[in-house]
């Protein structure tokens, strides 16, 4: 392994000035949610409160149609009360922004190069200065509470290259590859992420260190990691890391990742989760120092078991698993400022609220709970934090969470909303096949009228262990949808999480069982209702949820009018040999097709859509991205090519500049007008 790190010059000054994406000047033609107004939206995010407890930074990212592309920039608001300030008004995004102190501010910024790099600048936005100048750029950043070291986050080489084998053939673009992994999620695996551990005097970065120099392995891991990966100790001794030390082949097939605590004088490095086989990630050091919390999943090759709350008492050894008798998934936590106590949002009962649990009893109780899911965690001081919230109406804005009491910061998108008349989100309770009651969201139309007669679209969730929440998208937004006339119906079937591990834990192993019947029992039990025109019924969903469509196409007898899928698996058997986390296949799917005495693969691949193609009958859109390496652009041609070669109506997008999601601006209004020119072509065929 060689670095590919080189620290230069730093260089001070403001940026550039250019044009800058900045808040539309949105007025509402028509009264309605429309793509125009989801397009217009500011996006809140990445709240930091001081370490004084007095202001909230915070960014807000606007998109521009005209320019493909998106800005972020940042706002500081004192959290006693008064207007926020806009500290950085630039052509490109200011990320990962974080305080220094109470009066400096450290982001991530492109340089001439367009390479990101570390800067800081006054809390006011003054005196911005480059202080990294990392060859490579910088993926995240992370700095000590002395603040005189910093983690920084950089790539090293990890593939060969045509002209590593043959020096006399530069111009060879050839791949040679022997082993697995060699892609990932959208990318080819030439590159991987390594923690480099710098000096800091407040103006320079200097004397990076790669403390995993010659390990082939990540950290953070891909593809999602970041700056939570890490964790330094009060004293600023030592730092943990998140690394699945394993690669290839192995990597493939594994999801047991570790902490690793690495000792700043003695350069040694322990391994503090040796024997917990399964996902060990987000450390958090007490504040204190003397306990390391983080979330660990049990089992080895289960991407999707529960995350449970562990604390390592670092004196004396001994872990132990706060949620032991807590019987739900956690998606994030932080500790209480005390130190007695930690705050944690996890999915329950249809919504993400946000709990407190004792470290030492380990009781649990519901801070903060309403029809809208919690999506950050910010202390402020022991009573008090920063936190954001969406709903299916509403995307994030920041609060101030006072014990109890919740206090808006924010209201970038008020002007917006203020214009619109909104859908109505409804919770139902539908009787299974099984005998359960499956939580189903329903959301109506504006100025819904039981008294018409309306088109319906099941909503299919992705993941497939991923809640159907009070969430908020920018894409598949039932909102949106429920705005163009639409009654969405969004059933949390088997698999989703918020319901207990057994209900989540059904749907593996499991892909064209009981959650296909939890699916059709929310359409039939909708379809009792005198509005719903059971003519113009439509369904569609991205990943699992392009399985699930592609699987309700040959199985749905005569429910649906009309399909969209997105991403989705129409073949498991390809699928088991195209996708990269082997993991995954393995446990969802139970193995292999070739494995002959493996009943549950044996299965799962039996009941594969594509073998339901001659019982396809109804029109179908698909759209997938030729960047998605998790499931390739060719699973959407061949559902595509089947359909036609039956004769059904079918239409196909790809994107060749796209992964699994649909991210560029244009990309996505394209997308939402097709969703939309589709729907309406086969649901309001009165209205073509």
């Amino acid at each position: 392994m060689c670095s590919l790190i080189a620290l230069a010059a730093c260089s001070k000054g403001e940026p550039q000035q250019a044009d800058i994406i900045d808040r539309p000047d949105y007025k509402s033609s028509t009264g309605i949610f429309d793509i125009d107004a989801l397009e217009a939206l500011g996006r809140v995010g990445g709240a930091a409160v001081s370490p004084d407890g007095s202001k909230v930074l915070y960014g807000i990212s606007y998109e521009s149609l005209e320019e493909n592309a998106s800005n972020r920039d940042l706002y500081v608001k004192p959290i006693a009360g008064g207007d926020s300030t806009r500290i950085t008004r630039t052509p490109k995004s200011e990320s990962s922004a974080v305080w220094i102190d109470e009066a400096h501010i450290a982001f991530m910024y492109p340089d001439d190069n367009g390479k990101q790099q570390i800067w800081v600048m006054n809390a006011d936005g003054s005196a911005r200065t480059k202080v990294s100048d990392v060859e490579t750029g910088v993926n995240g950043f992370l700095f000590s509470p002395d603040l005189k070291k910093v983690v920084v986050i950089g790539n090293v080489k990890y593939s060969r290259d045509a002209a590593d084998i043959y020096p006399d053939l530069p111009k060879a673009t050839g791949r040679v590859i022997d082993d697995l992994m060699y892609k990932h999620w959208d990318e080819w695996v030439t590159e991987i992420p390594h923690p480099f551990i710098g000096d800091f005097d407040g103006n320079r970065i200097d004397n990076l260190q790669d403390i995993m120099a010659d390990e082939p392995y990540e950290s953070p891991m891909k593809p999602f990691g970041g700056a939570e990966s890490f964790a330094w100790s009060p004293d600023s001794k030592k730092l943990v890391y998140t690394s699945r030390k394993k690669t290839g082949m192995e990597y493939s097939l594994s999801t047991n990742s570790d902490l690793y605590l690495y000792d700043l004088d003695s350069k040694q490095t322990t391994n503090l989760t040796e024997g917990m086989m399964g996902y060990d990630t987000n450390p958090a050091f007490s504040p204190d120092g003397t306990q390391l919390a983080w979330l660990s999943m049990e089992r080895d090759e289960y991407e999707a078991d529960k995350n449970r709350l562990f604390v390592l008492d670092l004196a004396s050894g001994q872990k132990r698993d706060l949620t032991a008798n807590w019987d739900y998934t956690i998606e994030q936590f932080a500790w209480n400022p005390n130190g007695r106590s930690l705050w944690f949002i996890a999915y329950y009962q249809g919504t993400a609220p946000i709990f407190s649990i004792d470290a030492q009893s380990c009781e649990v109780a519901t801070v903060a709970e309403g029809m809208y899911d919690f999506s950050s965690l910010a202390p402020v001081n022991e009573t008090t934090l920063v936190t954001s919230h969406h709903s299916m109406l509403r995307p994030d804005e920041l609060f101030l969470l006072a014990g109890t009491d919740l206090t808006p910061l924010t209201d970038v998108n008020g002007y917006i909303f203020a214009q619109l008349d909104m859908p109505r989100v409804e919770k139902r309770m539908v009787p299974t096949t099984d005998g359960k009651q499956m939580l189903t969201w329903i959301v109506y139309p504006p100025k819904f009228d039981p008294t018409k007669k309306y088109p319906s679209i099941l909503y299919c969730q992705g993941g497939p262990q991923s809640a159907v929440s009070q969430f908020w998208s920018y894409r598949w937004n039932l909102a949106l949808m429920a705005s163009n006339g639409y009654i969405m119906i969004a059933p949390n079937r088997r698999g989703v999480p918020g319901f207990g591990t057994e209900w989540e834990e059904q749907i593996s192993k499991d892909y064209p069982g009981q959650n296909m019947r939890d699916y059709l029992s929310a359409a039939d039990d909708m379809r009792k209702e005198p509005y719903i025109d059971t003519a113009r019924m439509g369904a569609t969903g991205a990943s699992y949820g392009g399985f699930s469509i592609y699987w309700l196409a040959g199985n749905h007898n005569g429910r649906f009018a009309a399909l969209l899928a997105h991403a989705g698996i129409f073949n498991t058997e390809a699928q088991y040999l195209e996708t990269e986390e082997m993991w995954f296949a393995n446990w969802d799917m139970g193995g292999a097709f070739w494995e002959k005495d493996n009943k549950v693969a044996q299965r799962t691949h039996s009941m594969s859509p594509h073998r339901f193609v001659d019982k396809w009958d109804t029109p179908i859109m698909i759209s997938h991205g030729e960047f998605d390496y998790r499931i390739l652009a060719s699973q959407g041609m061949m559902a595509f090519n089947a359909a036609k070669l039956r004769g059904i109506p079918a239409e196909m997008v790809i994107f060749p500049d796209e992964n699994h999601w649909i991210l560029k601006p244009q990309n996505a209004v394209m997308w939402q007008r097709l969703f939309f020119r589709w729907f309406d072509r086969w649901l309001k065929p009165s209205e073509q």
